[in-house]
């Protein structure tokens, strides 16, 4: 599974460099309890939850497809898979600008207030699950799954440059692909601007489609959603948002007082272990849920638990403590017994350790 397991760990290493470099030059302030928000909600969640979309995907292509391109050379399936799944993406965010319950969704996305490369993680946990109806065309048309995977991998490898901060202008590329001097002005504070710029890699559809906006507000502006502060726990951020739509009343994040404060570096340590360790399932296990036995289910429950610790840790709550030595030593009893292999092992003792020099104080202090 190196294909899929590679660009994750590729992304989290040009997210960290990045930060490291807009913190040295001083260029943005880094907020690091969102930066580990950022990751908490986008890969830890969506990776790890993308097996579904891919499922569906696969069931749909293997029975349900037409084959219209099966006689097709194999180069024109490429290029139709790569045009092809832009052209969905760009109206698939488009929709979940327009309808209530899709921007429920993607929200959680645009309530980032920094651009930077961790914003393009940034995501809701129903992001894949939302995704599906999109890309079913490129299924009915016969695109092969292997054929789909890596074009969402490469598309997802320019929006996440889209995001950068550090990105200079690319001159005759800006009238191609979409860049962060595009994508940025989807990220205003204000849907004037926000509603527009949707394409994800190619340029084009906006252009075609009437939605291409090519300057920043003049003045003083801010990114993200006008008002309060989002939850630092992806699993509150996430769920906030889906229940405002469904119960038609406001339902708030109560910001309580922290029990302590934990240093954003020593959580962005965890953080990192523990991007590791989806990386290490995603090697282990790739997007199958099935006939890998009880272990995988293990490590998919206890990885998907770490990331809601996390985000309490950042909040200074008292469970999020105890939860995340937990969630450590359940990682280092089923490494034992479970045969995953010494790397593995290594990554969930070091978590423990962690999680258990947070217990005793280290990195962290009253509030």
């Amino acid at each position: 599974m190196t294909a899929i397991a590679f660009p994750i760990l590729l992304m989290l290493v040009l997210v960290l460099t990045e930060m490291a470099i807009l913190n040295r030059q001083g260029r943005q302030a880094v907020d690091w309890h969102d930066v580990v928000f950022n990751l908490n909600s986008g890969h830890l969640m969506v990776w790890l939850f993308r097996g579904l979309e891919i499922a569906v995907y696969g069931l749909i292509v293997d029975h349900f497809s037409g084959g219209f391109v099966s006689t097709w050379p194999i180069a024109a399936v490429w290029i139709l898979a790569l045009i092809g799944w832009d052209f969905c993406f760009y109206w698939l965010h488009r929709l979940h600008h327009k309808f209530a319950f899709l921007w429920a969704v993607h929200v959680v996305h645009h309530e980032g207030e920094h651009f930077n490369l961790s914003l393009a993680m940034r995501n809701s946990w129903y992001s894949s699950l939302a995704s599906i109806p999109f890309f079913v065309p490129l299924a009915v048309l016969g695109v092969p799954l292997e054929m789909f995977i890596t074009v969402s991998v490469v598309h997802y490898g320019i929006q996440l440059m889209n995001h950068s901060a550090l990105t200079p202008n690319l001159g005759i590329l800006e009238h191609i692909l979409v860049t962060p001097a595009h994508h940025r002005i989807h990220h205003v504070a204000d849907r004037a601007w926000s509603d527009s710029n949707y394409a994800g890699s190619f340029v084009i559809w906006d252009k075609l489609f009437g939605t291409y906006r090519p300057d920043l507000p003049e003045g003083n502006f801010d990114y993200g959603v006008k008002g309060a502060s989002p939850s630092l726990n992806p699993a509150i951020a996430s769920n906030t948002p889906i229940m405002r739509f469904i119960l038609r009343w406001q339902v708030d994040h109560a910001q309580a007082s922290p029990r302590y404060d934990a240093h954003p570096l020593m959580v962005l340590a965890g953080t990192i272990v523990l991007f590791g360790l989806v990386t290490g399932y995603v090697w282990l296990y790739g997007y199958s849920y099935a006939g890998t036995g009880d272990g995988q289910l293990i490590s998919f429950s206890l990885l998907a638990f770490g990331a809601i610790a996390l985000g309490g840790l950042s909040e200074g709550r008292n469970w999020a403590l105890y939860s995340w030595v937990v969630m450590s030593a359940l990682l280092v009893a089923e490494a034992l017994t479970g045969g995953a292999g010494y790397l593995w092992l290594m990554g969930c003792c070091v978590l423990l350790f962690h999680s258990l020099s947070l217990l005793l104080g280290f990195g962290r202090s009253p509030p």
